[in-house]
């Protein structure tokens, strides 16, 4: 809670092959970043690519991995292609926010290649990462400690040079309540 208000309006449970990872959605502070991961998620959003499913409707982030994993940093995940370079077809502005600081691990933010670049890619800090401030939307935060160290289990799973898991992580389906 900051000034009185509930950061969270909705919560999203991502369901992975190594645990579920239950994520505060800020609603409030990241409407459109929040809207477009909800819509994503459970397939209501029109997107122009094929999902992970191979299909262009339905959930978009079911079959999807994290293709990028960096212990003591981060890890990324929502491009269906599972490369880095892939998305919905779309992009959309940023949303920064005074009270959304990365002063703390645990922080889902949105992916891009620049300004007003966002689409379908993710990531969740597991350290504070301030040199990310007013460059990525963070539109979440995962908050209960089961959740946390899925998070952290996933970070440290082994990598090749180029930052993806050995072993696929994957997201089975992504779960949205309100």
């Amino acid at each position: 809670m900051m000034n009185g208000m509930t950061l969270k309006t909705a919560t999203a449970i991502l369901h992975t092959n190594r645990g579920d990872v239950s994520i505060e959605l800020f609603g409030n502070h990241a409407p459109k970043t929040v809207e477009n991961f909800v819509t994503l998620a459970n397939g209501t959003a029109e997107y122009k690519t094929e999902n992970a499913s191979g299909t262009n409707e339905g959930p978009f982030y079911d079959g999807a991995v994290f293709h990028r994993v960096i212990d003591g940093f981060m890890i990324q995940g929502g491009d269906p292609t599972g490369t880095g370079r892939g998305g919905p077809g779309y992009m959309f502005a940023d949303e920064f926010h005074p009270e959304l600081q990365f002063d703390r691990p645990f922080l889902l933010a949105m992916a891009n290649a620049g300004p007003g670049t966002n689409g379908s890619q993710f990531f969740i800090t597991v350290v504070p990462t301030p040199h990310l401030n007013n460059h990525h939307t963070i539109f979440g935060e995962v908050t209960d400690a089961a959740s946390q160290k899925v998070v952290l289990d996933i970070a440290q799973t082994a990598t090749d040079r180029m930052d993806r898991p050995v072993e696929p992580v994957v997201i089975e389906s992504v779960e949205i309540t309100e």
